[in-house]
């Protein structure tokens, strides 16, 4: 027998997440030009990171043979002011992904089960199979959450609900009033992890403050993270807001030193940067309206999208879904986006949005992969 075959099955089960293709492997596998490639697979910040973070980071650099600040105690005093909280509703940790593993780690064991959405993050359903619990996956409603669905799926074993607004890779967007009357009906000893990666892209009037809702909901957990808008995505830095008691079982299975002092140093600074933030979404908004227009001039459908992405459709070739086809044809041009394959949308690909340049060449080549 193998070693291998002493771990828990539904450990060795588990498909690994699958990252974008970094700009190195895909220079080595084509014989391309790093300098000429441009990535546009992981939903990063195109402008880079704040200079208040760059800044941070080299003053931080000078304590690196020290541990950590285990506690995060200027990040989280930082965000328990944004968000009128206290320090011990905030949890910090090694991107929001890491919070998603430790609300996993905290709820979920062999028999539980948790909820979520088809066409949702990759993470929800490898968080839920590494603890041994049942994924309930519900049907998605027009590419987003189904939330009247999400509610009738929940059973007496569930202890989790994940619900991501903006949704990765598709950008479906809920607005509060369908959030909070979807709080005020699940039962109070089930956990809704409410995941706002993208909150910073949304515009103005779809914006809403969810930490709010904390006074009413003692299940809820709101996730952010560092990585999109404030450009970190390196450092891999996030947060989450809960009640203190909840906030203590995540720190009980948190690791002690899960956030390096760079991303600390970093996030702190970042925190205070609205200007940057200003900007990236600036940026963010009329590169989005630049690709929406070179797909209507192209003939191709999009899924709307409140994030920083966008997934648009291709065409069949011989009956078969083409956009396989057309990611290859654009790796070879040097342009990186991403297959959604594994999450059931075989037929799309999601493009990060970049620079106005970056948009450009993107639509280029996607114009010479297209079937004639």
């Amino acid at each position: 027998m193998s070693i291998c075959e002493q771990s828990p099955s539904y450990i060795r089960a588990i498909a690994p997440y699958q990252p974008g293709k970094p700009i190195a492997e895909l220079a080595r596998e084509m014989g391309l030009d790093e300098a000429r490639i441009i990535k546009l697979a992981s939903n990063e910040n195109p402008l880079g990171m704040s200079p208040k973070a760059r800044a941070a980071i080299e003053s931080a650099i000078g304590d690196l043979a020290r541990y950590p600040d285990g506690n995060a105690f200027d990040l989280k005093a930082a965000l328990a002011r944004r968000y009128s909280l206290a320090p011990e509703c905030v949890v910090v940790g090694n991107g929001s992904n890491d919070l998603l593993e430790l609300v996993a780690g905290a709820f979920l064991t062999p028999g539980s089960a948790s909820v979520y959405s088809r066409h949702a993050f990759a993470v929800y359903p490898l968080a839920t199979q590494a603890r041994g619990a049942r994924g309930i996956v519900v049907p998605a409603k027009n590419f987003g959450h189904d939330l009247s669905a999400m509610l009738a799926a929940i059973t007496p074993e569930t202890r989790l609900v994940f619900v991501a607004n903006p949704n990765n890779p598709t950008g479906t967007f809920l607005a509060s009033a369908e959030i909070e009357a979807f709080l005020s009906k699940v039962p109070s000893n089930v956990v809704v992890v409410l995941d706002e990666a993208y909150n910073e892209y949304l515009p103005p009037e779809l914006r809403f403050n969810s930490a709010r809702w904390l006074e009413r909901h003692d299940n809820l957990v709101i996730t952010r993270t560092f990585s999109k808008a404030y450009g970190l995505a390196g450092l891999r830095v996030g947060y989450g807001l809960m009640k203190p008691e909840v906030a203590d079982l995540l720190n009980r299975v948190r690791q002690p030193f899960n956030v390096n002092s760079l991303a600390l140093a970093a996030a702190h600074a970042a925190l205070a940067d609205q200007a940057f933030v200003d900007q990236s979404y600036a940026l963010n908004r009329s590169g989005m309206a630049q690709l929406e227009a070179g797909f209507r001039a192209l003939g191709l459908s999009w899924i709307a999208s409140s994030g920083n992405f966008i997934c648009f459709a291709l065409p069949d070739e011989n009956g078969k879904p083409g956009a396989g086809t057309v990611y290859q044809k654009l790796l070879r041009q040097g342009v990186i986006v991403r297959p959604v394959t594994g999450y059931e949308m075989p037929r799309h690909l999601r493009v990060t949005i970049g620079t106005q340049v970056e948009n450009e060449m993107f639509l280029a080549a996607l114009t010479a992969s297209l079937p004639a």
